[in-house]
């Protein structure tokens, strides 16, 4: 006779009905040898590091757009309230600190993925406790670890959609992001403040404790067999890093770099090659400038104490020209190398209506008719630089209409969007 074949298939079903497999809120279900207060404790203190100096960067990155100037135009922030706070008045020099301090937080936001992941991962036991609350502590730790987690995905997903000009989220990406950033730095405060004592001790600990003796939920009560020792796995994270900072950090130093910089963004019209042969994010067809707006026809309108002039190309051409060294480097993260630029300085434009006094700010207004910073302020010390200038050349060449000819703004350590592009008028002591 042949065998039962139906035996095994009995005994599965036997089987199935007497031990039902854990569900995730039983600690039986995490059997990861790698887990433990140790590993979580070393991922966490990595975490604050970057985490803490990315806010950093993120707040000078704020005060670089000059919020407060001219009613808020450069500001996209709208009822921030007290969250909105301003630091200083943004310098001018040195000439690449917007280029530095966005670089880091741009690049350290994608060299810290795969250690945001690895942390989530070894906590991820704690996401299921039951029950959800045992206290009002306990329930106020549990709701910050929920604004903790959701926010640094938030932020993370975010500011790695904007480095790809991807804006697939509903609204704008600056207030998202600024709102999203405090969210997430006052759940992270409140965390390293309730978790640091525990870190402290974890790593002073050379091996995790027992899963009896274990008070986080994290040591595996039926570990499986390990497949990767704890170093190993570190050291995955640690190569993951290293391979999104390969990937990433030519974008903000430029030049022959950019070439390595196989995850920043490609998007927007092709530079082409030659003295314009560098990043666009808005070229002149996609936000609508026509060739007659920028023909011969254009006019450059120059305001102030209640006197106007206008200037075509060919007459700011027979003004005093000069020239400066000078990058662009946008909130992206990328940057150029220093770009030969020249044109007329600002504070000479400035004289042309104002007094004998120190030229004031400027509200620069483009050809643009839609979009985000078609309109932007400059302070007075940035008019004052002898470096900032409205550019009718780059590289010994005219721009190119996509780098905003007839004429753009380039201001020594600005935010690309306050260099503004295809400018129609500046009207000074308006900020």
């Amino acid at each position: 006779m042949g065998a039962d074949r139906s035996r095994p298939f009995s005994r599965l079903a036997r089987f199935s009905r007497s031990t039902p497999p854990p569900l995730p809120t039983s600690p039986s279900f995490w059997r990861s040898p790698l887990r433990g207060p140790r590993l979580t404790a070393l991922l966490g203190v990595v975490l604050l590091a970057g985490i803490t100096l990315m806010f950093v960067t993120g707040l000078l990155s704020y005060a670089a757009y000059n919020p407060d100037l001219a009613g808020g135009v450069n500001d996209k922030t709208p009822d921030k309230g007290l969250l909105g706070f301003y630091l200083f008045s943004w310098p001018t020099g040195p000439h690449w600190l917007y280029r530095l301090t966005q670089g880091v937080h741009v690049t350290l936001g994608v060299v810290l993925v795969p250690v945001l992941l690895a942390k989530l991962w070894s906590v991820i036991p704690k996401l299921f406790t039951m029950p959800p609350a045992r206290s009002v502590g306990h329930a106020l730790e549990r709701v910050s670890l929920l604004l903790l987690v959701g926010g640094a995905l938030f932020e993370f997903v975010t500011g790695l959609l904007n480095v790809q000009l991807d804006y697939v989220f509903p609204g704008s990406f600056y207030p998202l992001h600024f709102y999203g950033a405090w969210v997430f730095i006052g759940a992270f405060a409140v965390h390293v403040a309730l978790r640091m004592p525990r870190t402290v001790r974890a790593l002073r600990e050379r091996t995790d404790p027992s899963a009896a003796d274990d008070d986080t939920g994290l040591v595996a009560l039926r570990p499986a067999p390990p497949t990767v020792s704890r170093r190993g796995a570190l050291g995955l994270v640690g190569a993951g890093s290293l391979l999104l900072f390969l990937t990433t950090a030519g974008q903000s130093l430029g030049g022959r770099w950019r070439r390595t910089a196989l995850l920043a963004p490609h998007g927007g019209a092709d530079p082409g090659s030659g003295p314009s042969g560098f990043q666009i994010n808005k070229s002149a067809a996609g936000v609508g400038i026509r060739a007659r707006d920028i023909g011969d026809g254009w006019r450059l309108t120059v305001e102030g104490g209640g006197r106007q002039v206008r200037l075509s190309r060919d007459e700011l051409l027979r003004m005093p020209q000069y020239e400066a060294a000078l990058p662009i480097a946008c909130v992206e993260g990328w940057s150029t190398e220093d770009l030969r630029w020249s044109g007329v300085r600002l504070r000479d434009l400035a004289a042309l209506v104002g007094g004998d006094g120190p030229p004031p700010g400027v509200l620069v207004e483009s050809l643009q008719l839609s979009g985000a910073f078609r309109r932007a302020a400059l302070r007075d010390n940035q008019v004052r630089d002898p470096r900032s200038l409205l550019a009718l050349r780059v590289g010994g060449a005219d721009l190119s209409p996509d780098h905003g000819y007839p004429a753009r703004i380039i201001v020594p350590a600005a935010p690309g969007v306050l260099n503004t592009k295809w400018v129609s008028r500046l009207t000074f002591g308006e900020v």
